[in-house]
């Protein structure tokens, strides 16, 4: 096995091949991105988090596949290992960069499925500063890509995915940052945003729509 297949099969049951129940493919997803893989991400990956932070393993960038596990490390776990502290997001521009230089070295390109995609594409949406309604832009391109080229059985899923950056970008192009995280990083909310966090209706934690069996 190389270095990186061991985040790759675990981040991504679903496997490289295209013939996938969608029913299964949205649990997947649910299981990402709602928090479900926390306790198994502590336990098999907090040492690998914490490496990868501090670079010993830059070289996987060398691999498309490696570039992608290094991105899910980077940008996905951290939000795991350190849920609530700032660390979660302190890698976020780390994974920004590896994505930005994977659209100009082929890598991305190369990505065999929508659901590889979708994660590599996540860094253009989390990562806040200058810029980010540009990135934002870009993600929903891309989405709007990868939603065209879905299986047919799985294009609900990527037509909810491909709101997804467009929903971050209502938020960005009125607070110019992500007001949810304002408490974690000791940011002071203006009026606007404490009534926003108050509501609590962040892109991330949209409902994925049910799949019929």
């Amino acid at each position: 096995m190389r270095q990186w297949d061991d985040v790759l099969d675990f981040w991504f049951p679903e496997g490289a091949a295209l013939d996938v129940d969608a029913a299964a493919h949205r649990e997947h997803w649910m299981w990402r991105m709602r928090g479900g893989a926390d306790a198994q991400i502590i336990v098999r990956f907090t040492d690998t988090t914490e490496r990868a932070a501090r670079g010993e393993f830059d070289h996987w960038a060398s691999d498309p596949h490696g570039r992608l596990a290094l991105i899910v490390v980077l940008d996905q776990f951290p939000r795991s290992v350190w849920r609530q502290s700032p660390r979660a997001f302190a890698q976020d521009a780390k994974a920004l960069a590896l994505g930005l230089e994977g659209y100009e070295n082929g890598h991305y390109a190369v990505l065999e499925t929508p659901w590889y995609k979708t994660v590599y594409n996540l860094p253009l949406i989390h990562c806040e500063g200058p810029g980010h309604l540009e990135r934002l832009d870009r993600a929903i391109s891309l989405a709007h890509e990868i939603l065209a080229e879905a299986p047919p059985n799985l294009k609900p899923g990527y037509q909810f995915a491909a709101e997804q950056p467009l929903e971050a970008r209502k938020v960005i192009a009125a607070f110019g940052r992500h007001p949810h995280r304002n408490a974690v990083l000791g940011r002071t909310s203006t009026q606007e945003e404490e009534a926003y966090v108050a509501e609590g209706r962040f892109p991330h934690l949209r409902v994925i729509p049910e799949v019929e069996r």
